[in-house]
């Protein structure tokens, strides 16, 4: 139990970075990269943006291998014998006697009047 609660906090913990990283990020190229526009910045345009999409993929990566780890370590019911109802022992057990399904039935069945 404690490893499944383990993963599935480090789950959420990557779905949340994965989110910021996600919104940070701009679809054409922008985002947080538009913001270092100037020369002075130790870190510039380009390499702004490749650490965003490295970020993102190997958060979606790490994802994917904890979802599938979580897979393993879910706590499982264990299959136990189900006991038998008390009815059962009180009620004396009889014996069905045999249809025969391709016999007709011995008395023919009364026609339903259908009211309209």
């Amino acid at each position: 139990m404690g490893a499944f609660v383990l993963i599935s906090v480090l789950i959420l913990i990557t779905c949340i970075l994965l989110v910021l990283i996600v919104l940070v990020q701009n679809a054409k190229g922008g985002g947080l990269a538009s913001n270092f526009s100037s020369s002075t910045q130790v870190m510039g345009v380009r390499k702004t943006t490749d650490f965003l999409e490295k970020a993102t993929w190997t958060l979606a990566i790490v994802l994917l291998v904890l979802t599938l780890t979580s897979t393993f370590v879910i706590p499982r019911a264990e299959m136990r014998e189900v006991p038998e109802s008390e009815v059962r022992d009180l009620v004396p057990a009889q014996e069905a006697p045999p249809i025969d399904l391709q016999r007709p039935p011995e008395q023919p069945m009364e026609e339903i009047e259908i009211e309209d």
